[in-house]
């Protein structure tokens, strides 16, 4: 439920249904035909959530027995470019809780292509900079994590010429 651009969790049986809303200066709480189905703590935060884990599905809630360090000791035993995209899938989100499920999905791989496979893709997603779930699936799908990683190209020197100016000369 989005009240003043802040989401709020509500019992996964009433999601997209109408619900009153009464709001304090501390709290949020939140009413199906006059029955009070959720509170909160009031956030000002926009575009942020507050969950309440009695409110999610049964296979939800069992993501939350799983802790970033899990989920990164668990990548790092794949090897340390599955450890980096695991990384990226928790860090580059509002909650790392956000992340658990690509990240579960990702580790997953390794059971259907195995662990070498799996740390190929996670190098070269990496390195062609599409950190995600779904890049890795492709990548193993097609064998791409079985070509050789491309050279990268060496960088060249600068050149050095009379009519080439520096950076002092633009100050």
């Amino acid at each position: 439920m989005e009240v003043d651009k802040h989401y709020y969790s509500v019992p996964h049986s009433l999601l997209r249904q109408q619900l009153d809303v009464r709001l304090t200066e501390k709290t949020i709480e939140l009413f199906q035909r006059g029955q009070r189905v959720a509170v909160h703590v009031r956030s000002r935060r926009q575009g942020s959530h507050s969950t309440n884990a009695e409110h999610m599905p049964k296979p939800h809630r069992a993501h939350m027995e799983w802790t970033p360090g899990r989920l990164l000791n668990w990548a790092v035993e794949v090897g340390p470019h599955t450890r980096e995209l695991v990384k990226h899938l928790l860090w580059n989100r509002p909650h790392p809780e956000m992340g658990y499920r690509s990240s579960l999905g990702l580790l997953n791989l390794a059971k259907r292509f195995g662990r070498e496979r799996l740390e190929a893709a996670c190098q070269r997603a990496l390195q062609l900079g599409s950190p995600n779930r779904r890049s890795v699936v492709s990548l193993l799908e097609q064998g791409l994590d079985q070509l050789p990683l491309p050279e990268t190209a060496p960088t060249q020197p600068l050149l050095i010429h009379e009519n080439i100016r520096g950076p002092g000369y633009y100050q």
